[in-house]
This record gives structure tokens, sequence and C-alpha cells, in this order.
């Protein structure tokens, strides 16, 4: 009998999500030489599943509850939700994990922990396949802590490290800041809709200004898990992670696993509460900008990249614009992907990730340098490529949204995005110079010690190249607007504004030129430094949180020890002491009364017995004695 088409929908969205957990499992014991191998067949498996869901899927989502708990009568199901939006983001997922986990088999060839890392690779996938599939906040929250866990694990997957290990632990505590105000706007979430499955609130919320509190709270998970303004400063040094790791956390997934959840809960999110999100999502797009331009560190300079261009996207979904925002995050995450494995490439090649060491390598690693400049045009903008396409649909809304709005002042929000595309050049151009042009400036590696690595690591790289040219997603790569992903999400109405493109390219163009002709400035500039430090935003937390955060701890353990201990030390010495009166007390008064008492008893009954002694007269002499004291007591 043919298998019903909802239940091989049904039975697909339930074995999606189980087959990276079974493989943490299986990984976690199976056999370093097998490793890799099994893990490229399990995300081979989930990418065909997730494409035959996608092509299954007709315009209705797929709901497939599930009972998870009843409290106090009320029921929090299980439920999990596939729509066009989800299919998408799965085969994202299952596609860049896969060429990540192709990329580790050669860069990770000699790791002792293989596998333990690609068990770590499945358990990240299987947190982000619950957050994309999750049909409620409920369980996307779960499913989001779970993300937070296995990116932990990544990041500080060199132990040994000082730096890694400081590292994770910075990603795992600045994301628990977001997540702390993302779980009060579940809560207030269900306690103005009672419910929490995104279905239903699209429903209740229609037509409803939702309080702007709500919203906020909700978009504080995005602030922290998509590293933007203030809580952006974890993502840079979660680059002590594997080359690879960053590829698929920071560039394609995690950090895009709150630009997904601004999409889901965008509904919920008040007028004014967008505002706030438009300005963070601005100001994080110039703070990264401006961070990685003086960044020497090859992986820094694409983290701070990462972090514009989710303010880019932030900023997309602020304006009402979530199509063109969710399109960035699809052609980012190929071109980002392609410049954090071909970053890998070069590390391989001269064992240092300090651009001031390289140089010169576009004819020892042509492979690498023709799909490196593939993906830093696509993230500057350059026209024929993706990320011209999707950064002119954000640009192209931002400028809409600034028509409609009360005051000029929102055409700051537009400008300083177009300003951004130019700076976005410029760090990328310089970038592209330092390692590939000019002299060879690493004397630990000779020039002839450097080489192209296997096609296990080259693949990914340009096929990842060629994902990045415009063509892929609009037959028109000059514009977006025919382009098939809005079949799939259709694109706000926005009016059209001829001189944009234009002013784009000629602002890309001017900050390319200056980036490769720039010369070094001084490290000790001031400007540099403010590039260098993230803006001081760490000296900042230092001094307002951390320091007195570790005074305050300081105190309350001199309190402990001098106060508390003191009191507690008091107590145990008072009571020994007493303990030791109660023992004098015990031998001396209870203990001599009852052997005193005992001693009478004894005397008593020696006398008695002496009475007792067998003879008439004795007992004739008392009789008469006892007689004459009755008598004497009588008269």
């Amino acid at each position: 009998m043919p298998v019903d088409n909802s239940q091989l929908l049904h039975l697909l969205t339930l074995v999606l999500p189980a087959l990276p957990f079974a493989g943490f499992l299986v990984l976690a014991v199976a056999s370093r030489r097998i490793a890799g191998i099994l893990a490229i067949i399990l995300t081979s498996a989930g990418l065909i599943l997730s494409i035959l869901l996608a092509l299954s899927l007709t315009e209705q989502s797929v709901v497939v509850p599930l009972n998870w708990a009843i409290l106090s009568g009320v029921s929090f199901p299980m439920s999990l939700r596939v729509d066009a939006l989800a299919a998408m983001m799965l085969i994202l997922v299952h596609f860049v994990a896969l060429l990540v986990e192709i990329y580790s088999v050669s860069y990770l060839h000699d790791e002792p922990k293989l596998r333990r890392y690609f068990a770590y690779l499945q358990l990240f996938v299987g947190s982000m396949l619950g957050i994309v599939m999750a049909g409620n906040l409920l369980i996307l929250y779960a499913f989001w802590e779970l993300v937070g866990l296995a990116s932990y694990l990544l990041i500080g997957f060199y132990a040994e490290r000082k730096a890694a290990s400081k590292a994770a632990m910075k990603a795992f505590l600045m994301n628990r800041v977001g997540d702390i105000g993302f779980l009060i706007g579940i809560f207030l979430t269900y306690y103005y809709f009672d419910t929490l499955d995104f279905d239903a609130l699209t429903v209740k919320s229609a037509g409803v200004i939702t309080p702007t509190s709500l919203g906020l709270c909700l978009f504080m998970g995005c602030v922290g898990k998509s590293a933007q303004f203030p809580l952006l400063t974890w993502l840079p040094d979660a680059m002590e992670g594997p080359t690879p790791v960053s590829a698929l956390l920071h560039a394609a997934t995690m950090v895009a696993a709150g630009i997904f959840l601004l999409a889901r809960i965008h509904p919920l999110v008040s007028p004014d509460a967008l505002v706030v999100i438009t300005l963070v999502g601005t100001i994080t797009t110039i703070w990264g900008g401006y961070s990685a331009l003086f960044q020497t560190d090859i992986k820094k300079v694409l983290a701070f990249s990462t972090v514009s261009q989710l303010g880019l996207m932030v900023v997309g979904m602020g304006t009402g614009n979530v199509s063109g925002a969710m399109f960035h995050l699809l052609t980012h995450a190929f071109f980002k992907a392609g410049l954090f494995l071909s970053a890998g490439a070069v590390i391989h090649a001269v064992h240092t990730q300090e651009m001031r060491h390289m140089g010169g390598l576009r004819k020892v690693l042509s492979t690498t340098f023709i799909g490196y400049t593939i993906c830093a045009a696509a993230l500057s903008g350059l026209p024929l490529l993706s990320g011209f396409l999707s950064k002119e649909a954000i640009l192209g809304g931002a400028f809409s949204w600034a028509e409609h709005q009360n005051t000029p002042l929102a055409y700051g929000v537009p400008i300083i995005l177009l300003l951004s595309s130019g700076l976005t050049a410029l760090y990328m151009a310089r970038q592209w110079r330092l390692i590939f042009f000019g002299d060879y400036r690493n004397k630990d590696i000779p020039v002839n010690q450097a080489h192209e690595p296997d096609w296990l690591m080259r693949g990914p790289v340009v096929l990842l190249a060629i994902l990045s040219i415009g063509f892929w997603f609009s037959i028109n790569p000059l514009s977006a607007h025919g382009s098939w992903f809005f079949q799939i999400l259709p694109l706000m109405e926005e009016a059209s504004f001829w001189w944009l493109a234009p002013v784009s390219i000629g602002l890309v163009l001017i900050g390319g030129w200056i980036g490769f002709r720039m010369s070094e400035p001084s490290a000790n500039s001031l400007f540099v430094q403010l590039s260098i430090s993230y803006g001081f935003l760490d000296v900042v937390y230092k001094y307002i949180i951390i320091s007195p955060t570790h005074r305050l701890a300081a105190s309350l353990s001199r309190a402990d020890k001098r106060v508390v201990d003191g009191l507690v030390n008091r107590v145990g010495v008072s009571t020994v002491v007493l303990a030791h009166l109660t023992r004098v007390l015990d031998r001396s008064v209870v203990d001599g009364l009852v052997n005193g008492i005992a001693w009478l008893a004894g005397q008593l009954g020696r006398v008695t017995r002496s009475v007792q002694n067998g003879q008439v007269q004795s007992y004739i002499t008392a009789a008469v004695i006892g007689l004459l004291v009755v008598l004497w007591w009588i008269l």
C-alpha cells in the first residue's frame, strides 16, 4: 500500500533531528579510524532527507505534536514544525556541515581527539536542527541551550590551551546573558498569549500591538547568540577553536540562529522594539566593520566581518525586511564558510594565523587564492556575486523603511549601512593584500615548503566559491527581485532606487582600492588600538563588570572567612568547651550521685546481712531492741 504524503512528511520530520543525535552517541564509542567517514555518511543522509522533505512540502506547514509534559493541567507539547523557511535552513545546515566534515578529515587527520571532535559536530548539528524545526518557543529554547553547550565544547576543543578554555567560557557566559532575557521573553509571551506555539502566536498576534518589553526580551537571545552590540566580543575570541568549527558555528549556522529566531518571532515584535532592533543592528554593523579593519589575525578579521554582516541582517529584520535578511543569511553562509575554509588552507600551509607573517601566497596557493578572492568579493558586494544581490535587497528595504518614518534621522540607518559596504571592501582588500601579495614574510616556514592542501580541503573551498556566484540565486545577477528565494519568502514592497546599485558599487570599489593601497599604520595609534581592542568593549566590561565582580567576590570571601567562618569556629569552640563541662558534670555530679546511692545501698545491705546471721540470740536481741524503740516512740 503506498505511503500517504502526510505520513512521509511526519516520518521525515521525526527522523531528521534524531539522526545526528544518534550519530553523537555512536561516534562517542566508535573507532577513531571510521569517525570521519561515519559522520559524513550521517550528514549526507540528513542532507538527502532534507531535500526530500523540501520537495514533498506543500504550502501548509507540517506540524508533528508530541506530548512532553502537563503541569497544573497545562499541556506543554514538544511539537516539531517544518515550513518553507525551515526546509531551506535544514538543507543549509546539512550542506555546510557536510563540507566542513569532509574538510576536517584532512585538516585534523593527526588529531588524537578526532572521534570526540566529530561527535561534538553531530551534537551541534542535531541542536541546530532542533532550533530550525521547533514548533514552539519552549522547545526552541531547549535546543537553543543545547547549541550553546555544543559550541562551548567545540570552541574549547583544544582544552590544553589556556586561551581556548577562556574563549569557550567567555562565549558560554556572554550567551547566558542574552539567554536570560530570552527566557523572560518566553514567560511574557505565555503570560500575554497563553500559548507558545508559533502557529497560534501568528494568529493571536495579528493586528495586536504587543508590549515592547516582550519583543526586546526575546531579541536578547539574538543579541547573545548572533554577537550583537554590546555582546559581540565573544565571537572573535571563539576563533581559538579549530578552523572548520569557525566555518560551521561562526559563519553559517550557530550565529545565524539569532536571525532565524527573529524571523520566527517577528509578528510578536512591536514597532518600538523594531526601532531598537534596527539601531542595535546598525551599531553592530559599523562597530564590527571597524574592529575588523586593523586586525592582524586572519581569523579575527573574518570573525568581525561576521559580526558586521549579522548586524546587517538584524537591520533587515528591524526594518521589516524579513525576506531580505534571510536571503543575506543564505548567501553569507556560502561565501563566509568559503572564506574560513580558505583561511584554514592558508594556516595549514604556513602554520600561523598572523597575516604579518604571510604575503606572496597567490602563486603557491593558487586554488585557495582564487576561492578566497571570489568569496571576499562576494562579501564585499561586487556585482555578479551573491553578496551584491542580498546586500542590495537589505539596503533597498532600509531606504524604503526610512521613507516611511516621521523623521529625517531615519535615513542615518541606510546611509551607515551603505558606508559599511565600502568599509567591508576596505578591510577585505587589506587582508587580501597581506596574505597573497607582496613579499613572503614568514621566517619559520620557507616559501618552498608552503603548498596547497589535498582535494578534501580544496574541494569544499572551490564548491563554496562557485556557489557564491550570483547566477545561482537570480537569472539577473544585478537584481535580486527575480530570485527564486523570494518565491519562498516574498520580498517586502519597496520603492525602486535606481541610484543605489551604482553608489554601492562605487563605495565598494573605492574602499577596495584604499584597502589594497594603504600602508600599515603604527600599532600604537589610538585609531588602530580602537580597532584591535574591539572598541575597548572588553576594557569597559573589565572595569564596570569583571573587576567589581572580582572585588565583590573577594569581599564576600573575606567576610565568609572572618564573619561566617569566625562565627562557625566560635560556635564550634563553645560547643567543645560546653561538651567538656558537661562531661565533668556528668562524671562528678550525675555519676557521683548515682555511685553514692549505690554505695549507701551497699552499706545498708551489708548492715542488713550482718543481722541475718542465723543465730537465735541475735534475732531475740534485735526484736527486744526494736520493741524498746517502738515503746519509746509511743511513750
